[in-house]
Order: C-alpha cells, then structure tokens, then sequence
C-alpha cells in the first residue's frame, strides 16, 4: 500500500502516524521542492536511526533542479545548462544529476541493521527491483557491473546516489518516466560521457501515470525488502 499525502501540510508528522514497524512504508508526496523533502529526509533518518518509526520509501517528483554529490566534478555542470532549474550541492555520494517533472525520484530510508550491512548488497537491490518494475511494463533492462544505475542497452533510465550514515539510508534513486530530456543536456549525468539517458515514454505507449509507475515500485521495494528481512530483529 501507497499512502498519498501530497495535499498534507505536515509531511513528517503524517509519515510518523502511518509508518508500519515491521515493513518499508511508502509514501506518495507528488510534486515536491527539493530543499523540503531534503530537509524530511534528515528528520525522518534520525527518528530510523532512534528506533522511533519504521522505515519509509519516499516517492515523488522535484521541480527542475541539479544536484551535485560530495564528489561531483562542477566542470560536469554545462555552462549552456537551463538557467531555470536550481543548482544544490548535497550530502550524497556520486556526481552530478537532474531532477524535474516527470522523473519519479525516490528516497528509501532504510536501516540496513535489519537486512544486510552492505552498501553493494543495497544498491544491487535498488538495481533489481527497479529493473523487475521496467520488466513488468515491458522494457528489458539491465546493471553494468562498472556503474551504477539501470540502463537500456547503452542508456540510463534509472540514476542512483545514497548516503549513509549508522547503516541507515537517505537519497535513492530517479527514474525517468517523461522528463524534459533537453535538461541532461545541460550536465554531463553522473560524470559518464560515453554512453546516454532515456525515458520511458520514449520506449513505450505508456498508458499509465507517474504515480501508477510509482505504486509499482513501491510494491516492488516492499516485496524485494520483506523476502531479505532478517526477521529476529523484529522477534
């Protein structure tokens, strides 16, 4: 189950009243500032990290905006790169990437105490059941052993970058459902400059909507997550 609160006022405190202690409660937020749900994202890994809640996938779409990771080169940031779109450095691992309308992001916030302790166990599984969502709408899709995200033969659709901090998550991953892809031509993604980016509607005639792609994935994530849990944590 999704839960929508895109018209709540208070994020967090809707997300502590809903999430389940025992499985990855996901949230749809709809079309959300970038600064805000960083912001969410900081409150919501403590009160994980403090055993208050459990933990929580945030699903959602950002305003036209670049994120540079702590390692991001700037030369990577295009100087013709769309000037309506921010520019925000942040706390995640990687290098540069987009975010805009029409690119599903999401933010697993996880504590890996109760899976596994490993950050390529983690972004593996980020990997699969983002390729076992592409499957189920028809689009094959595949890991590269070198680089992170999913690609399509030698296009991303998916970007991934995390941070974490006492084995506990923040950042994720953007998936690109129909964004405007003149944007990725202000930015060399993720510092890669062989190989390019492409979106779903350029695959398929997609007929459904960004929040049904991302119910898929939330069900997905809690499917992928439930059969790794090591379940004497919650004993």
């Amino acid at each position: 189950m999704m839960y929508d609160i895109s018209q709540e006022s208070n994020l967090l405190d809707c997300i502590g009243r809903k999430a389940s202690p025992n499985k990855i409660s996901s949230f749809w937020l709809g079309m959300q500032q970038y600064d805000k749900i960083w912001n969410l994202q900081k409150e919501l890994h403590k009160n994980i990290v403090d055993q208050k809640i459990g933990d929580v996938l945030l699903l959602l779409e950002h305003p036209h905006v670049y994120t540079l990771g702590k390692n991001a080169d700037s030369n990577h940031l295009l100087p013709s790169y769309p000037k309506d779109a921010d520019v925000i450095n942040i706390d995640r691992g990687g290098d540069i990437t987009y975010h805009g309308p029409g690119q599903l992001v999401g933010y697993p916030i996880i504590n890996l105490k109760r899976y596994k302790k490993s950050v390529s166990w983690y972004m593996h599984s980020l990997e699969a059941m983002i390729i076992k969502t592409l499957d189920e709408i028809g689009i094959s899709s595949s890991r590269r052993d070198e680089l992170t995200g999913v690609w399509v033969e030698d296009d991303k659709i998916c970007a991934f970058g995390v941070r974490m901090a006492k084995w506990t998550t923040m950042h994720g991953f953007a998936l690109n459902f129909n964004p405007d892809m003149k944007f990725f031509n202000g930015i060399i993604p993720c510092g890669i400059f062989e190989y390019g980016v492409i979106s779903i509607h350029e695959l398929l005639d997609v007929k459904f909507s960004i929040k049904e792609l991302a119910n898929k994935v939330s069900t997905n994530c809690n499917e992928y997550f439930r059969n790794n849990i090591l379940e004497q944590d919650f004993a």
